[in-house]
Formats: C-alpha cells, sequence, structure tokens
C-alpha cells in the first residue's frame, strides 16, 4: 500500500475537484463544497469477510433460518 492514497471523490458531495490540504498527513480539501476531511485507515476486520457473504452483500455468521 502507498504511504499516501488520494480518494477519487468528496465523501459530501460527490466532486472530484480534491486538493491535498496543508493540515497534514491524509487531509483533503474539496473545492466545489468548500469542506475539508481526513482519511486514516483504522485496521482490518477481526472476522472479515466472507467468499459466500461477498456475493449476497450480507456480513456476520449463522442465520437464524439457516
Amino acid at each position: 500500500m502507498s504511504e499516501r492514497t488520494a480518494p477519487f471523490y468528496c465523501p459530501y458531495c460527490g466532486e472530484e475537484d480534491l486538493r491535498p490540504s496543508e493540515e497534514g498527513r491524509g487531509a483533503w480539501e474539496c473545492a466545489s463544497c468548500n469542506r475539508a476531511f481526513r482519511l486514516s485507515f483504522l485496521g482490518l476486520l477481526a472476522a472479515g469477510l466472507r467468499r459466500d457473504d461477498a456475493e449476497t452483500g450480507e456480513r456476520g455468521g449463522r442465520h437464524d433460518d439457516d
């Protein structure tokens, strides 16, 4: 993974007019909606996502109707 990964669009307005902010690592500014935001990686999920869950969009283990 690279040290700096750029977002593709603003999480607030959806526009693509983004610039790195001077506020520090992971900070971005949107020129379209005039908002600033920060991106950070929190970590991996302990349970993860199983292949059969990915197909249906569901998460977690067994269901009551299994």
